[in-house]
């Protein structure tokens, strides 16, 4: 009976040192997710976060841990398709609205285009004015790519080779969202009171899907589509990596297009 008893004993404190040493990876791996979000000015992929972990660490495992250690803090662990970052509580937003940058006001054009492009992409130029029924200026793409919100994906395989868009992880941040299908749909739309008449039949609002891989009918970018294309990508990208004038500001801001008035 006694050796039966230590052996359970020899069990029970194999088993609490376990717990223990998979508590204390835990909080480590917790430690590191924080310090790595806290630091980056920018959302971190799930693929660095791991990367910067202990062996046998479980990201997944952190990222939950330390999302409810924040739930109810004036700071909040959100999550934008695979990238994660710290934000605002939402109702403490109010606290820091004369704190935020003045962001220029989109025009309607702008707008309708950005949800076209949200909810139908891969789409391409001609179909996002088959679907407005009506021409869109490059200026309204320009403005657009300037915010960040949308991004080349790539060229259809039709005639011509349209340069096909896409939401960006920066769309899915600046909006709340953690991952594109979040978009409401046709009944919370309704809900809404955004579609108040009847409805043709068949109506319905597509499943939105921002995948990085490339569809059936798409082709990767060209080497000097973002150069030749679209130079204002090139002041974007000067921005991202840090390279701006004196004032802080980029040259060639663009102007709002002319399709406010439609």
């Amino acid at each position: 009976m006694a050796e039966t008893a230590r052996a359970f004993e020899f069990v029970e404190d194999e088993d609490r040192a376990l717990e223990e040493a998979r508590a204390a990876l835990l909080a480590e791996s917790k430690r590191i997710v924080e310090a790595l979000l806290f630091a980056s000015a920018e959302p971190l992929e799930e693929r660095l976060l791991a990367e910067r972990l202990p062996d046998g660490a479980d990201l997944d495992a952190a990222l939950a841990a330390l999302r409810e250690d924040y739930a109810t803090r004036g700071v909040n662990l959100a999550r934008a398709g695979t990238k994660w970052y710290f934000r605002t509580a939402d109702d403490l937003g109010w606290l820091l609205r004369r704190e935020e940058t003045p962001q220029k006001k989109l025009t309607r054009a702008a707008i309708e285009t950005l949800a076209i492009v949200a909810y139908h992409q891969p789409v391409t130029r001609a179909e996002i004015e088959d679907i407005r029924g009506v021409a869109i200026s490059k200026g309204t793409l320009d403005v657009l790519l300037e915010t960040g919100w949308i991004r080349l994906r790539g060229r259809r395989k039709a005639p011509g080779r349209p340069i096909t868009y896409g939401t960006t992880d920066r769309f899915l941040v600046h909006f709340g969202l953690e991952q594109i299908s979040d978009l409401p749909g046709l009944e919370e739309l309704k809900g809404a009171g955004l579609f108040d008449g009847r409805l043709p039949p068949g109506f319905g609002v597509p499943k939105p899907d921002d995948g990085e891989a490339l569809t059936a009918d798409e082709d990767p970018l060209d080497a000097d589509d973002t150069a030749e294309d679209f130079p204002l990508l090139a002041q974007v990208e000067q921005v991202e990596d840090g390279e701006v004038d004196a004032t802080g500001e980029t040259s060639g801001q663009p102007e709002p297009d002319s399709e406010a008035a439609e």
